[in-house]
């Protein structure tokens, strides 16, 4: 029996509800056979997947209007993958993608007790050269810049990932790294803008001091 505990919860949007299974806090733990340990991920990290950050919400209520139509879009280093189920919600040709070995199995419940179509999940990592994942219209990921090195890994695949004409949003709540990620963009042909998030303390508990960046090619 697993010894995890879980929370459910519905979360409201426009015209929408979106019920979420999520770890019940950062403090649960469990890796059965060393799967998660054997991929990098130490036992202070392993929660990281399974909650909701608000970084998350602010890219799920951006999203939630957003035009979509005849866009193919990845979601990056998706978690709970929130946004995902949301532009599933609105039937968008929508594929998400984690590192942690955990995702799939939360996604396919939350997918479940949605009701929504099968959303094609693929683990991998940034360093991965064959992801089979294919080309996107759209990339979109939410507080994915931790480390001094994710600027460069980040870059690299979504440009692996990215049609010739192609957008990609991150929402950063400002952990230092946005101004080397976005040079590290520039070199790679994007143009640039940022803004703060509209009405956000409707939604979250205290004020979002991150922004939402913007690349186009």
């Amino acid at each position: 029996m697993s010894s995890v505990r879980v929370r459910y919860q519905t979360m409201e949007f426009d015209g929408m509800d979106i019920h979420i299974r999520t770890l019940r806090d950062k403090q649960q733990y469990e890796d059965v056979g060393g799967v998660a340990e054997n991929l990098g991920i130490s036992s202070a990290t392993w929660p990281l997947f399974g909650v909701i950050w608000p970084s998350s919400e602010v890219l799920a209520h951006f999203m939630e209007d957003f035009e979509i139509e005849g866009k193919r879009i990845l979601e990056v280093g998706c978690g709970i993958a929130l946004t995902s189920l949301v532009l599933n919600h609105r039937h968008a040709d929508i594929t998400a993608t984690d590192y942690h070995p955990e995702v799939s199995d939360f996604l396919l419940e939350n997918v479940r007790i949605n009701k929504g179509r099968k959303i094609p999940f693929v683990r991998t990592g940034w360093e991965d050269n064959d992801t089979r994942l294919g080309s996107f219209d759209l990339i979109a990921g939410s507080d994915l810049l931790y480390e001094r090195d994710h600027a460069e890994l980040l870059s690299r695949f979504i440009d692996q990932h990215a049609k010739p004409h192609c957008e990609v949003i991150l929402v950063d709540p400002g952990r230092g790294e946005q101004g080397r990620f976005s040079k590290k963009m520039a070199l790679l042909g994007y143009s640039h803008s940022h803004s703060k998030p509209v009405n956000s303390e409707s939604y979250l508990k205290s004020p979002f001091r991150g922004k939402i960046l913007r690349y186009k090619r």
